[in-house]
């Protein structure tokens, strides 16, 4: 009895590290896939999510342009299942462009969205996820939606359950 309640709760473990609610972040870096500009924009307007950027452009290497130069293809997934799962319309304001904060979990690098507040998205989100304080809620997923007062930063360690 002692033993299959052990070997139970390994299963367990083993299921929540593959789904993603207690992966370690160093062994996400191993499972990234990037995408192109143009196929991150693809994903998105199929998903029915619109971007924008205060300067009109995409270039990765100017701070007021929206770039999906380089995202995280999980990332992008990650968006679409916040789409689906809320039901709001999500307009993105910033992907990979410079100009953010760095760091390893950065825009940069792939892992963070910047999306349009409204109050759909902030009712969904804080109605649905777990406050962690300081402004930041985090999905069953993993993921941390953080509330900078005029977007929602998002930090995309996987696609949360695409």
């Amino acid at each position: 009895m002692r033993l299959a309640r052990m070997l139970s709760t390994l299963v367990l473990a083993v299921v929540a590290l593959l789904v993603g609610t207690s992966v370690a972040h160093a062994d996400v870096d191993a499972q990234v896939t990037k995408l192109t500009h143009s196929a991150a924009a693809s994903r998105l307007t199929s998903a029915g999510i619109t971007w924008s950027s205060s300067g009109g452009c995409s270039d990765r290497n100017r701070p007021n342009c929206t770039s999906f130069e380089q995202v995280n293809l999980a990332s992008i997934q990650g968006a679409g299942v916040l789409k689906n799962a809320s039901g709001c319309a999500l307009h993105i304001t910033g992907g990979t462009e410079t100009g953010h904060a760095s760091g390893t979990y950065s825009h940069w690098n792939g892992y963070k969205l910047d999306f349009r507040m409204s109050t759909c998205l902030t009712n969904y989100i804080t109605g649905t996820f777990t406050s962690i304080g300081g402004g930041k809620w985090r999905a069953a997923s993993g993921n941390v939606y953080y509330n900078e007062t005029n977007h929602w930063d998002v930090t995309y360690y996987n696609c949360g359950g695409c």
